[in-house]
């Protein structure tokens, strides 16, 4: 009785801790799954061109997902985040295009781009940490505000980006596609976050503020960098975006912001924080790019895809919440 018993008392128990461990193996699961999925309907879709192509597509969404993270690390979210995208990629455009579209141009574009989007996280970090109001409400005023900036900056969409940083994003490098070396930086800054000290803080908040503040930890302080880091990796969506479209476009990440906070769910994060990987977030965002591939390959009607997509988020997240909740009992 005993030996029957013991294997099935042991499984479980191995399955927890690896999700305690890695909070993302249960996304890990389902992106397996609709690779398989992916490759059933269109075995072409699994050939190292397609997936560098995937990986082009959705890296922008990668990066906003991994911002979105380190604000969801401490409990808070930010709704302004697509908005900080378009702000900074009508910004690097518009410089890009008055600076003549050199080389030079284009770093000292992408220099500014960068401080655009930290300048827009410490805002954020100001109005929410330090000035104390909802995350949820002040976010989404300071949206409205950049997407206002944005306008400003660039009225109407279509303003090219020059043919030095577009052919260098979609380029390769010593036949590697550059989209590899940028997915490759992106995986070692998100192992070495995952190592540094601000990561534990921000979980630690996220997890019980009053005993953080209580042990001694700059709470406010800790919150407002969460929001800076989420303004700079946001910059570098934006990049991501201009590379790809090749274009300024004030609304561009318009549509994105649900879509990151969506992905770091999937990733196995909690939104009331203290829990959760920046490599699961980055998952999350490949399975909102799966899915989205998987409707089209199934030969949805054109009329009827959002509507599949939408469902097929849905089910992802539940699936990847009720494995995860279950194995965290």
């Amino acid at each position: 009785m005993t030996s029957v018993a013991h294997p099935s008392t042991t499984a479980p128990s191995g399955f927890k801790r690896l999700v305690e461990r890695f909070p993302f193996v249960p996304a890990l699961l389902i992106l397996v799954a609709l690779l398989a999925l992916n490759g059933y309907f269109s075995p072409n879709s699994l050939s190292f061109r397609a997936l560098t192509g995937l990986v082009s597509t959705y890296l922008a969404l990668m990066m906003l997902a991994v911002a979105q993270t380190y604000v969801v690390y401490a409990g808070d979210i930010d709704l302004s985040a697509g908005a900080i995208v378009s702000l900074v990629n009508v910004v690097i455009v518009v410089l890009m295009e008055r600076w003549g579209g050199g080389g030079a141009a284009v770093l000292a574009a992408l220099a500014v781009g960068l401080l655009a989007g930290l300048a827009c996280g410490i805002v954020n970090g100001i109005v929410v940490a330090a000035l104390r109001l909802q995350a949820i409400v002040a976010t989404f005023a300071t949206s409205i505000f950049f997407t206002g900036l944005a306008l400003y900056v660039l009225p109407v969409a279509g303003t090219p980006a020059p043919s030095a940083f577009w052919r260098t994003y979609g380029g390769r490098l010593l036949e590697i596609p550059f989209v590899l070396y940028v997915a490759v930086a992106l995986a070692i800054l998100l192992f070495i976050a995952a190592r540094t000290r601000l990561s534990t803080q921000l979980l630690a908040v996220g997890d019980d503020s009053q005993a953080a503040f209580q042990s001694g930890l700059p709470v406010t302080a800790i919150r407002i960098k969460g929001y800076a880091l989420c303004g700079l990796f946001a910059a570098l969506a934006a990049f991501c975006v201009t590379g790809d479209t090749a274009s300024g476009d004030p609304l561009v990440g318009g549509k994105m912001t649900l879509f990151s906070v969506a992905a770091v769910v999937l990733g196995g994060s909690a939104l009331s924080g203290g829990y959760g990987t920046m490599v699961g977030s980055v998952i999350g965002a490949l399975i909102i790019g799966l899915i989205n591939s998987l409707v089209f390959f199934v030969g949805t009607p054109s009329e009827w895809q959002n509507l599949v997509q939408g469902l097929a988020i849905l089910v992802a997240l539940m699936a990847g919440i009720m494995v995860g909740r279950r194995a965290r009992r």
